[in-house]
């Protein structure tokens, strides 16, 4: 195949430090043209990559002959339209998550990408942590036994600063439980299963943010059963005064099984704390070196912040995906999963109210 041709629509600050570095590592791929509906941004990243095809319109860029491939940056609420013009130019698809606005508009992304015969991913970057991988490995491999119960913890202090379109509900959706909790739902599907049933709450501590209007969540708990039997506990804020933020805040994921029980912290990329039945306690597991980058790609583990440059590993799998003609992982099924249960929980903080979620056809 020749050299796989990228388009990049939204040219904010998750392209500059996730998306351009990671496919300048991939061979024989290249980005070829930008789009921002903002024209100053999408200056600034014409100045900062050299790429000379630029648009602030979204269909001047995916109906390119010379694009293979889109991925899309921007705001929530403009991913469905983005990925559906992609995907009848016959395009493939990486998009950022949550994939979409509801469940129903990311099923019937997916639903069009399969027609298509393209391929389409969903960008849940921390799967890419070595010890998330690791983790999710010791779960398929049976260390840990049955697994009874899942518990995620994130806390970050993002203060009263202005969002943008982040703290605008029709344009995200959703606030902190789109932006961070999404991807510890993904988790608990990698690690557990599918949710059978919620009970859940949001909260909107910050109706004012910056001066300007906030109508999303800034704290969101989710209590779960899961169809394999376990429980789960799942809780997220932007609001934990002192906690720092990115990797320096509280990240952590627990998985309890019958035979063991891990704990991964985004922060320690290279480590789990394994605790078996009857035991000492929990004790420090280095991740072996096999797990630092994903099969196959050539990003070298030593170079650079290595909790930084993890996330370059999701554009291979983008772009070897498409070569070898296979499913991505994850790809946007897994992405209208997770929005299932957001969907979910919303519906249950309104009514107060268990809900339970459909099975999986």
């Amino acid at each position: 195949m020749s050299a796989l041709r990228v388009a990049i629509v939204g040219c904010g600050g998750i392209t500059l430090q996730n998306h351009l570095p990671g496919f300048a590592l991939c061979p024989d791929t290249c980005v070829v043209a930008l789009c921002d509906a903002d024209p100053a941004a999408l200056e600034r990243a014409r100045q900062q990559t050299g790429v000379v095809v630029t648009s602030t319109r979204f269909e001047e860029i995916v109906t390119r002959d010379d694009v293979d491939a889109v991925v899309i940056a921007t705001p929530n609420f403009t991913h469905a339209p983005v990925a559906h013009a992609a995907i009848a130019a016959g395009k493939h698809v990486l998009c950022e998550k949550p994939i979409a606005m509801n469940a129903a508009e990311a099923r019937g992304m997916a639903e069009a990408a399969d027609r298509a015969s393209v391929r389409h991913m969903t960008a849940f970057t921390y799967r890419f942590v070595p010890a998330m991988r690791y983790l999710s490995h010791l779960v398929r491999e049976g260390v840990l036994g049955d697994i009874r119960h899942y518990r995620s913890c994130r806390l970050q202090d993002w203060g009263t600063r202005n969002l943008g379109w982040r703290q605008v509900r029709k344009l995200a959706a959703t606030g902190e439980l789109g932006d961070m909790l999404s991807h510890r739902i993904d988790f608990a599907h990698l690690l557990v299963g599918p949710v059978q049933r919620l009970v859940a709450n949001l909260k909107n501590l910050t109706p004012v943010r910056d001066g300007h209007a906030n109508d999303t969540d800034d704290w969101v708990a989710i209590l779960a059963d899961f169809r394999n039997g376990a429980t789960g506990v799942l809780e997220s804020s932007k609001l934990a005064s002192g906690r720092n933020e990115s990797w320096r805040s509280l990240d952590t994921v627990e998985v309890n099984g019958s035979q063991a029980s891990a704990v991964f912290i985004t922060g320690k990329w290279n480590e789990l704390q394994l605790g078996r039945a009857g035991g000492p306690g929990l004790e420090i597991v280095p991740v072996p070196r096999e797990f630092w980058t994903w099969p196959g790609a050539p990003r070298d583990p030593g170079v650079g912040d290595p909790l930084v440059t993890f996330r370059y590993d999701q554009a291979f799998e983008f772009v070897d995906a498409i070569r070898t003609q296979r499913p991505c992982v994850p790809g946007f099924h897994e992405g209208a999963r997770v929005l299932l249960v957001m969907d979910a929980a919303v519906r249950s903080a309104e009514t107060r109210q268990w809900v339970e979620l459909p099975a999986e056809g």
